[in-house]
């Protein structure tokens, strides 16, 4: 796998070209570049989410380049053309905690030469690793953006309990069992995504990888027309159970099986010009090669905890960078953990220029509205 190629110029846009940087962290990483022609330029980095890659951002990397940005997108850690990431099960997931994905980034940045980053955008997960760039590095992330996944600050260190024990807790009563013990028994898709069965799920599925990623991609996206969230009053079983299924499973169907149900038709594949055919086909070919393994460890470090005591280290800690936010009007994934949307503007990021919620996207939203994309953070670099 070290030895693979770069993406065929085929799937590239004219003045986007794939290659790779060795010995960055122990990774071997592909990339996407746009504006590389010219020396000098300020650096754009963009950090894909689940089931994402570099690809993901295709369709905003050349207006950025156009004025005169050199823009990196990156395969992150687990995914696409970057190798020397460990796929097992089993294995250790000490490279997958968060701090060694801002390693990550921060290598790739100095491989390419660079001091520092005039903005480092990220759309799902990969708005965590963005923002947390930002909080560890300002002095490198000169601007953060996030995209569909709200960031509510470091996890907090327990206060003023010397005096005051904190109240215990039952440990029968969590989200997972009130979740099953719902009338309509469901499951948080995280913690699914952290078991053993869920990459052969999903990779060895009935329907073949490509038909669950435009299943997936669609169910996710404002082309269903279900997608009409709304902020969450809390985090207990009965609020997050507003959720569409592909955030809160029925408790005895794989991911697979839940997408499947929501399967667009013909007609409606047809119709979908944010992701054509040929397009979807480059992220089948990569998963049918790789599987989800990688991607699903992102998941098992956070649900497993293994880095929040590292994590804590910062607790209090702002991010002081400028920083914007933008999602779908129809993507749950800015009110999926209720209260953080709120957080994120009024105590984890301090200068926070602006929040945009897009008409016309779901979850995909560099991808569905990548012109309106493109236009908001030509507009938020220029104000820098």
């Amino acid at each position: 796998m070290t030895d693979l190629p770069p993406l065929e110029t085929a799937a590239l846009a004219p003045g986007i070209r794939s290659r790779f940087a060795s010995d960055i962290n122990g990774l071997r990483v592909h990339m996407l570049e746009a504006g590389f022609e010219a020396k000098g330029r300020p650096l754009v980095l963009l950090l894909h989410g689940f089931p994402e890659l570099a690809y993901s951002w295709r369709k905003i990397m050349l207006p950025l380049a156009a004025v005169e940005f050199h823009v990196v997108a990156p395969d992150l850690r687990g995914y696409g053309r970057t190798t020397g990431w460990d796929a097992d099960y089993d294995g250790d997931l000490a490279s997958f905690r968060i701090l060694n994905a801002v390693k990550d980034a921060l290598g790739l940045v100095t491989a390419l030469g660079y001091r520092n980053v005039a903005l480092v955008a990220g759309h799902d997960f990969g708005a965590s690793v963005a923002a947390w760039c930002a909080l560890v590095r300002p002095d490198v992330f000169r601007s953060l953006a996030l995209m569909s996944a709200p960031f509510a600050g470091p996890p907090a260190l327990p206060f003023d309990t010397a005096d005051n024990p904190p109240q215990q807790t039952s440990p029968e009563v969590n989200i997972h069992n009130e979740l099953a013990r719902l009338d309509r028994p469901r499951k948080h898709y995280q913690w699914y995504y952290s078991t053993r069965p869920a990459n052969t799920d999903m990779r060895d599925c009935p329907q073949g990888v490509h038909a669950f990623l435009r299943g997936y991609f669609h169910y996710k996206s404002a082309d269903w027309t279900g997608n009409k969230p709304f902020r969450l009053e809390s985090w207990t079983a009965g609020e997050l159970a507003k959720m569409p299924t592909y955030y809160i499973m029925d408790l005895h169907k794989n991911m697979a099986e839940t997408v499947a149900a929501e399967m667009p038709s013909t007609a409606q594949i047809a119709a979908c010009r944010w992701l054509p055919e040929n397009e979807l086909a480059v992220y089948a070919a990569e998963y049918e090669r790789t599987g989800f393994q990688g991607g699903l460890q992102w998941y098992r470090r956070g649900t497993g905890g293994i880095d929040t005591a590292v994590l804590q280290l910062f607790s209090g800690r702002t991010i002081d960078v400028p920083a914007m936010f933008i999602a779908g009007k129809s993507d749950w994934g800015t009110y999926q953990r209720p209260g953080n949307f709120e957080r994120m503007q009024q105590n984890a990021c301090t200068r926070m220029l602006g929040c945009h919620l897009i008409d016309g996207a779901g979850h995909w939203v560099q991808q569905e509205q990548p012109e309106r994309v493109s236009a908001l953070l030509t507009e938020f670099l220029r104000r820098q």
